[in-house]
Parts: structure tokens; sequence; C-alpha cells
């Protein structure tokens, strides 16, 4: 009886060091030892994956935990959404974060410096700055609310870049490894992709666009621009494009009789279009025209 009585003081002793050690002298979490990790939802995914390793949901994981994490997962609805990725600043070895189709509204990646792939697609996010993460190489934040992304221009590795069905108004791009830039979706009355040099390709569907310069844009091979409101297009220095869908504009003239690599053309559904010049060695397979639309040598 004696020898239980001393064993269950001691197991109680254990527990109090314990929860003493997880907190503050104030009762406060010791962030010197501790993430804070208060979304239940995201806690319970690294409980999970065996990375939050006391196996409790008590909003709180070791930081020697997370800043070995390399890859982190949370694609998974098991759990629940995910509404608060704080926390996320203590993986600060992450190079790969995926957290598409929760309910994320805010997220700061100022201390995941080593990130090179970021998908937050599917989310509630209207802004995030991204000037911190230039080892980005890829980053889809489509499906979001976003009016503004702060730090593209300091994205000099990116080379995927989607921002898709957004409220985006105006991008201005200085990134010479881009080659696939995606801003289908958004309300975009201005781009500037001058600077974005290796473009290859561009979707930038449903917008309201009236202008596009893509004259030093060389190795555009897909240009899908259509539900926009451009009048015309300079497509000479194109001559790598293979696939240029643009419909429903408001085009009055268009010269595809440079880009001799055309092999889809997508031009109905502009009314004040009626001639495309083409040039008179030029076979393109795959056209779709309106019926009062033509392929012809000379154009007015």
């Amino acid at each position: 009886m004696k020898n239980t009585l001393v064993g269950l003081l001691t197991r109680l002793i254990l527990i109090m060091v314990f929860l003493a050690s997880c907190a503050t002298d104030d009762g406060s979490l010791d962030t010197d030892i501790y993430l804070e990790i208060p979304d239940a939802s995201l806690e319970a995914i690294l409980i999970h994956k065996g990375i939050d390793t006391d196996g409790v949901l008590n909003k709180q994981m070791l930081k020697a935990d997370a800043n070995t994490i390399e890859a982190l997962d949370l694609a998974t609805l098991e759990y629940g959404a995910i509404t608060d990725l704080s926390g996320i600043e203590g993986f600060v070895s992450l190079k790969k974060l995926v957290a598409n189709q929760h309910n994320i509204e805010q997220i700061d990646l100022s201390f995941n410096e080593l990130l090179d792939s970021v998908y937050l697609a599917g989310n509630n996010i209207s802004s995030i700055n991204v000037s911190n993460n230039t080892n980005l190489k890829l980053l889809d934040v489509s499906a979001n609310k976003l009016v503004s992304i702060k730090g593209l221009t300091d994205l000099k590795k990116i080379k995927i870049l989607n921002l898709s069905f957004n409220y985006l108004e105006a991008i201005s791009l200085n990134n010479p490894l881009l080659e696939i830039l995606h801003i289908s979706n958004n309300d975009l009355t201005s781009l500037n992709i001058t600077e974005a040099v290796s473009l290859k390709n561009l979707l930038l569907t449903t917008n309201k666009l009236n202008n596009l310069n893509i004259d030093s844009n060389i190795n555009l091979e897909t240009l899908l621009v259509s539900d926009n409101q451009l009048k015309s297009i300079n497509l000479i220095e194109n001559s790598s494009l293979t696939h240029l869908y643009i419909t429903s504009n408001l085009l009055t003239n268009l010269d595809v009789s440079s880009n001799s690599n055309l092999i889809d053309l997508k031009v109905d559904r502009n009314p004040n279009l009626s001639c495309i010049k083409i040039d008179s060695n030029q076979d393109i397979p795959m056209v779709s025209l309106a019926a009062h639309q033509e392929l012809n040598v000379f154009c007015n």
C-alpha cells in the first residue's frame, strides 16, 4: 500500500513538472520551446502526420518538432478546414507547403525563407506578402480573394505563378525566369510583363484588358486572352506562338502572318473582325472562325 502511494505521488510530481515546463512563470507559453498552434484542425493534421509528437490537442507543439520539416502537405479536410496557419513561422526549414481548399484568410510566410513551392489555392486570402520568399519557384494562390500581392518583384527565381480567380486589377512583373503565368478571371485592366522575357504560357482569359504588350515576350508559345476588351494586338515578335485564343474581344484587325508556328487559332466572337491576315505559305491546322470571318493574305 505504501509503495503504491509513493508511486502515485511520484507520477503526480512528474506531471506537475511537465505542466510547469510548458509555461513561463506568468502562465504564458514558453516561446523558446513551444510554438502556438491555435487552429485545432491544423494541429490535428500535424499530430496525424507524426509531426506534433506530444499527440495531444493542446494548441502547442515543440519547436524542435517543426524546425527540421522540409515538406508539409495539409491538403485534407478529414479534420476540418483550417482557418489559421499561425505556427507556420516555426517551420523554418520548410521548402514545400501545400494548404489548398481550406478557409485561410491570412498567412505570414516571412519566416519561411527557404520555401520554393507554395500551394494555397481555394482559400479566402485577400492579401499576401512574399517579399521574404526569394527562393520561390512556384506559387499558386488561385481561387482566393486577393486584391493585392506584395513582393512579386523580389521573386527572381519564380517559374510558375498562378493568380487566377481573384480580384486583382493591376500586375507588373519583372521576373526573368517566369515561364508560366496564369491570371484568368480577375479584374485586370493593366498588365506589365515586358521584363518576363522567359514567358512561354500566358493565361489571361476573362479580365478587362484593353491593351496588351507582348513585344518582349519572344518565347511565348501559348497565349489565351479570350473574354477581354482588346481592339488590337501586335504579334510580330512572337514567332514561337503555337496557340492563340482571342475570342470574345473587340478586335478590328488581326495579323498572324509572322506566327509561322501557329497550330491552333480561335478568333470567333469578335463582331468587328472580318479578316485575319496570314502568310501565303501559312497553314494553321485548327482554326475557329465566326461565319463572317476569313483567313486571307490580303486584308484591308
